[in-house]
């Protein structure tokens, strides 16, 4: 029987809820799935902003082979803990002098496999460079290499533009940022998954993971500025898990879950 290389993608991990209800629905993941390698976004592990070295070793503690970030990678003091680590990785449209490390690969029955992660410009910060020719450039060094995309952007629009744009040429893309799981995976006619966003993992009866009522006033009144706190209510993991076949680089299956 043919094996397939076996992806999971988990949505943005909020806060220390989310890295309490990741921790314990892993294993059950991992018994479901048996995936080669695992992918978390850990944009928002520390306080719902950003990443330090707790909330890096809680997650690799619960699995995860890499961590992608996104625009709030140096929102946290902490991010000096983990900015140089080899699988931590900084949006590759980053400016160059940007610190971090830009791709992950590992090797996956026999086949050469990279992720990395890109921001959107849409509603986004205009003055990182483009991620459609800056997807393609991270492929020069290995054109024949397996690619997997993480992308951090708001606008639906420019998500599935980039995912039609990458077809047969990148495995797997998917988006993250926004913090809600949509229902639109699929295979591509080229053979690339893809799915808008793959959700979040922390409280879900929240506002994209913070708590409602530190939230609500900030659309109310305009110079409310408590700070928000991550839910806890209704702790939900959310995320992707993908078939790729070695042979083809092709993708061959991709299902969404929520636990």
């Amino acid at each position: 029987m043919k094996e397939y290389i076996r992806i999971l993608a988990i949505g943005d991990i909020y806060g220390k809820p989310g890295r309490n209800i990741y921790r314990e629905k892993a294993p059950l993941l991992r018994e479901k799935y048996r995936p080669h390698l695992t992918i978390v976004n850990g944009e928002n592990s520390a306080g719902g902003r950003g990443i330090n070295g707790k909330a890096y070793r809680a997650i690799k503690e619960a699995g995860a082979d890499v961590i992608t970030t996104g625009n709030h990678i140096f929102d946290n003091r902490g991010f000096e803990e983990v900015i140089d680590k080899p699988d931590v990785i900084v949006a590759y449209n980053f400016p160059e002098e940007s610190p971090g490390n830009r791709i992950f690969s590992t090797e996956i029955l026999g086949k050469r496999v990279y992720v990395i992660t890109l921001l959107g410009r849409v509603f986004m910060d205009p003055r990182v460079e483009c991620p459609f020719r800056k997807s393609l450039q991270a492929m020069e060094s290995d054109p024949d290499g397996i690619y997997i995309l993480d992308f951090h952007a708001e606008a639906t629009s420019e998500k599935t533009a980039l995912g039609f744009h990458l077809d047969g040429k990148y495995a797997l893309v998917f988006g993250t940022h926004t913090h809600v799981q949509t229902a639109d995976e699929k295979i591509l006619p080229g053979g690339t998954a893809y799915i808008t966003d793959i959700g979040m993992t922390g409280g879900t009866l929240s506002v994209i993971g913070a708590d409602p009522e530190k939230i609500v006033p900030r659309f109310m009144y305009p110079h409310y500025r408590e700070k928000a706190e991550p839910c806890k209510k209704n702790l939900m993991v959310q995320g992707i898990y993908v078939e790729i076949d070695p042979e083809t680089g092709k993708a061959v299956y991709i299902e969404r879950f929520g636990i």
